[in-house]
């Protein structure tokens, strides 16, 4: 059964009189009998019978033309016009739209498909019926199926491949996610449109794990050259058998042929049982080994042995192209190919040096490491009375010992603070105490050292212990006959400390990323710690200075402005980390591999660039399992992708490696918060709370945890308690306090509080926080009916920060104060952003222009196209009204309800610290009013839930509320 569109063809022309297959042409009609361009369905089609160019059904869809035919009825290109914009329509043949299976399925799959909202998978939208006649609508694509792009063609590049097939990937883990197994995933049921984005279509097949199946075990269900062993033996199927189309569909397009062949389809579907498929190499030598190794995982004959989630699948892809792009670069920066033309047999033995060293520095794994294993560098003892040595040894160190895969080494910053915590008044980070925090946190080896004049020279000696034991691991000591030998012999005693803990690497590998840190200054080397301390310390400009001398010594290390931009970034000082990060993303050379994936990955979280981000971590972590700062910004670059589920999984590896640590484990409160699991947010919150009763962010998870449980008495202790330890606590609690006050249609109260909170923020140059209060004192003017107050502090905040989470809701008080031209600079200013999110906010605005022209339809189209670039929870709020004011009931309730199973979001919907609670009750009473127009009496419940949210008198949707809640009795 196929149900998605058929492929469209831009060459084609298939006008009414000369449409394909054997059905007859119906001849335009006009109201006068004559041919015309006029023609609406008044009786049921028959069998076989074409719609013409400009028919109507339903008074709402206009054909614009034929596209094709199929087993279930004929599919058009329709403009639907209360819309404004086409569909894919297909009319269901006569003889099956009387089957009440059938019709089931078509049900079955728009609730499906519904529940899936990703750029990968195409939407249906709904089953219609016009005099008789029942058809479908759904998503029109421009482009053609995957089947027909082969055959069209031929045999697709290796990389254009790759991209195909990481889109089919995302779409189907997007389904997988909502617990939908597709079952009949095939090219034909591939869609690439015109841009090259691909469509997962057709879930007729599909089934719900959460629901009992349509199709009961021991049928045979899908296309047989695509079935998995499972389904071929009719077993019970679940996502593994997707996983096994998957390795089928990447097979074709490399092969240009289906792993297994048969004279009858019955051969077909048994060859997969008992017989290996043909190496894809055998057919295709071009496709590299990581990809062949996917592609024969996917086909495992038992489910077990195959990948288990496509999230693996994209893990390897994604690991696996990038380390064969960066060999490809490193082989071509150090010249590995230039051997000389009468040197060939010398080019081959470096040629498999290089290769070898490759493969056993970059693929973690058994043959190249030990167990994982973390490791805390405490202080070397300084002998030589140098300060220059006080620092600098414990960074030259940890940066060598890092770059083994299995090793990762706790952040020294914060070993200092557990310190102070268990011996007040400790000064840095001596073995003694070092033990005891390596104790507390899980951390399992402790590393001591010293260093001491030698003659003319320097000795410098590394001890490695059990943390819980203090049972010695290794001891060493290697000789440096000047200052600036002395980093060489540090990365010496990394590699024998690395060995002794398990790295079977060679030594010259070991030492190859120490050489990025050793081969510059000594000083700047120096200035370099003395900036990290600084910065872990939260000493910022100390840090800012610190980096700014190694700089200035050494120009070229690319860590020095990795460290800067980090600064900057946690500085709120954006643009100069943007510099920052580019001065370090050209001077990468000096990084170790483990320093490069890191920089990278910073740099696109904080751009919320977090495809990138993603991309870039990922191969971080593949690398190097245990790299918190990688694990940590992969679960935040999820985040800013609303990815929550993943956020939080990531979130909670890294807690399983450092259980102590509380911003991380705040952090997976957040995103348990945000993706709408309330308990579990206040469960970590409170955990945090119990370890650190001052920590600011747990008192902000844990207030709008409280609000999204409907618990306001206890979020406003909470925000007062916040507000009670310090000024910037002070500052948190106050806007809190303003926007629960806001959220229950109390603006006079709210005014006053963020009055206040504003004037202590600008005392305390805290910019962005006070931009935050006056944006939303704006809001509060605006419904006490004083726009001139509205819009001077809308003004003032425009000028305090660029933030979208300013200039999107000033812009909206604009709007609303009639300053649409006003509302559309900043629209201008957020689209020239490169990142996604503020050109989001941007087409935002400029969809709230269009429906408060009444321009609904142009608004949706708007909306839809802010969604591609980032799917925020304002844009789905803003779609929901959009289709309200178009008069489409179904699909304003279906985004209101989305924005309602994405409560989370609403705390605080643009991902920071700011809560936006006050946007909740919107979604209550928009929603009653799309209720009302299906006739539901859930409306009712809706309106008194808004009522219940919102009791404070001389807001027009309250008594709209009333008003309408009264007549529903």
């Amino acid at each position: 059964m196929t149900l998605g569109p058929v492929p469209v063809s831009e060459s084609a022309t298939l006008g009414p009189a000369e449409a394909p297959g054997s059905g007859k042409a119906v001849t335009p009609r006009n109201p006068s009998g004559g041919a015309g361009a006029s023609w609406t369905l008044a009786e049921p089609l028959v069998a076989g019978q074409l719609l013409p160019e400009g028919a109507e059904i339903g008074k709402r869809y206009r054909i614009v033309r034929l596209l094709g035919r199929g087993g279930m009825g004929a599919v058009y290109q329709a403009r639907d016009g209360e819309l404004q914009r086409d569909v894919a329509l297909k009319l269901i043949s006569p003889e099956l739209a009387t089957d009440e299976g059938v019709i089931e399925r078509f049900k079955r799959e728009i609730q499906l498909s519904s529940r899936i909202t990703h750029k990968n998978v195409l939407r249906v939208y709904d089953l219609g019926e016009a005099e008789g006649t029942r058809f479908l609508t759904m998503q029109f694509v421009a482009g053609e199926d995957l089947a027909g792009l082969v055959q069209r063609e031929g045999r697709l590049s290796v990389e254009r491949v790759i991209g195909i097939f990481r889109q089919i990937c995302q779409g189907l883990a997007a389904a997988h996610e909502q617990n939908v197994v597709h079952r009949d995933l095939k090219p034909q049921n591939v869609m690439v449109d015109r841009s090259g984005t691909v469509l997962l279509t057709d879930f007729g097949l599909a089934k719900s794990l959460g629901a009992t199946a349509m199709t009961q075990l021991g049928s045979v269900m899908g296309t047989p050259a695509y079935m998995s062993p499972e389904q071929v033996k009719g077993e019970e199927v679940d996502a593994r058998s997707d996983i096994y189309a998957l390795g089928v569909l990447l097979y074709e397009l490399l092969a240009g042929t289906t792993p297994f062949a048969g004279g009858t389809i019955y051969e077909v579907m048994m060859r997969r049982l008992t017989t290996p498929a043909r190496p894809v190499t055998a057919i295709n030598p071009s496709v590299p080994v990581y990809l062949r190794k996917i592609l024969e995982r996917c086909l495992a004959t038992d489910p077990s042995s195959r990948y288990q989630t496509v999230e693996e699948v994209l893990t390897d892809l994604d690991a696996g192209s990038y380390t064969t792009n960066v060999r490809f670069e490193l082989t071509r920066r150090r010249g590995f190919l230039k051997a000389a033309a009468g040197a060939l047999a010398v080019a081959a033995v470096v040629a498999a040096v290089a290769g070898a060293w490759w493969v056993a520095r970059h693929r973690p794994g058994p043959a190249a490491a030990g167990p994982p294993r973390s490791v805390l560098v405490a202080d070397f003892v300084n002998s030589t009375g140098d300060p220059v040595f006080d620092g600098t040894l414990e960074t030259a160190f940890t940066i060598a010992l890092e770059d083994a895969a299995f090793i990762t080494s706790f952040n020294r910053g914060a070993a200092k603070k557990a310190a102070l915590q268990l011996q007040p008044g400790t000064q840095g980070l001596a073995e003694p105490v070092a033990r005891l925090v390596a104790a507390r946190e899980g951390v399992g080896v402790v590393t001591s050292g010293s260093v001491e004049s030698r003659g003319s020279g320097y000795r410098v000696r590394v001890r490695a212990e059990d943390a819980a034991t203090g049972k010695e691991i290794v001891s060493v000591d290697a000789d440096a006959d000047g200052k600036n030998a002395v980093l060489g012999a540090v990365a010496r005693l990394a590699s024998r400390v690395r060995g002794a803990l398990g790295d079977r690497t060679p030594e010259s590998a070991r030492l190859a990323a120490a050489e990025t840190f050793s081969a510059g200054s000594f000083e700047a080397a120096h200035d370099y710690a003395v900036a990290q301390d600084a910065s872990f310390a939260g000493r910022w400009e100390d840090a800012i200075s610190g980096y700014g001398k190694a700089i200035r010594i050494d120009p070229n290390m690319g860590r020095a402005y990795a460290g800067l931009a980090a600064v900057y970034t946690n500085t709120g000082r954006r643009e100069e980390a943007k510099q920052a990060f580019e001065n370090a993303l050209a001077r990468l050379e000096r990084m170790s591999d483990r320093e490069k994936f890191r920089t990278r990955g910073l740099y696109y979280v904080t751009l919320r660039r977090p495809e990138k981000a993603i991309e870039e971590l990922k191969s971080l972590v593949a690398q190097y399992p245990a790299d918190t700062n990688g694990i940590a910004n992969l679960a935040l670059a999820h985040f800013y992708r609303r990815d929550m589920a993943e956020a939080l999984a990531v979130g909670r590896r890294f807690v399983a490696i450092y259980p102590g640590a509380i911003p991380q484990r705040n952090n997976v409160g957040l995103f348990a918060m945000y993706g709408g699991d309330f308990e579990t947010a206040v469960r970590e919150q409170r955990t945090v709370l119990d370890r650190n009763p001052t920590f600011h962010l747990a008192l902000v998870g844990l207030a709008l945890s409280q609000l999204a449980l409907d618990q306001p008495d206890e979020a406003r202790k909470t925000w007062e308690k916040l507000a009670a330890l310090d000024a910037h606590g002070a500052s948190l609690g106050a806007m809190g306090l303003a926007d629960m006050a806001l959220a229950a249609g109390r603006p006079a109260d709210a005014a006053v509080l963020l009055e206040k909170g504003a004037a202590a923020d600008l005392a305390a140059k805290d910019s962005e926080a006070a931009a935050v209060k006056l944006v939303a004192l704006a809001e509060a003017h605006l419904a006490l009916g004083q726009e001139k107050a509205a819009l001077a502090a809308a003004s003032k905040a425009t000028a305090l920060s660029k933030g979208e989470n300013v200039l999107f809701p000033a812009a909206r008080v604009y709007l609303g104060a009639g300053k649409t031209a006003l509302a559309q600079e900043l629209a201008a200013e957020l689209g020239k952003r490169l990142e996604s999110d503020p050109q989001a906010y941007g087409k935002l605005i400029e969809a709230e222009t269009m429906l408060k022209a009444g321009k609904a339809a142009e608004a949706i189209r708007t909306i839809e196209a802010a969604k591609t670039l980032a799917d925020t929870w304002t844009g789905r709020f803003d779609l929901g009204r959009a289709y309200l004011e178009a008069g489409a009931f179904p699909e304003a309730d279906a985004e209101l309800e989305r924005c309602a199973r994405r409560r989370g979001e609403a705390t605080a919907a643009f991902l920071d610290e700011a809560p936006t609670w006050r946007l909740w009750a919107g979604v209550l009473y928009w929603r009653g009013r799309a209720q009302e127009g299906l006739k539901s009496p859930s409306a009712a419940d809706s309106f008194r839930a808004f009522l219940a949210l919102r009791p404070g008198v001389g807001d027009p949707l309250v008594a709209d509320a009333r008003r309408r809640l009264e007549a529903s009795k």
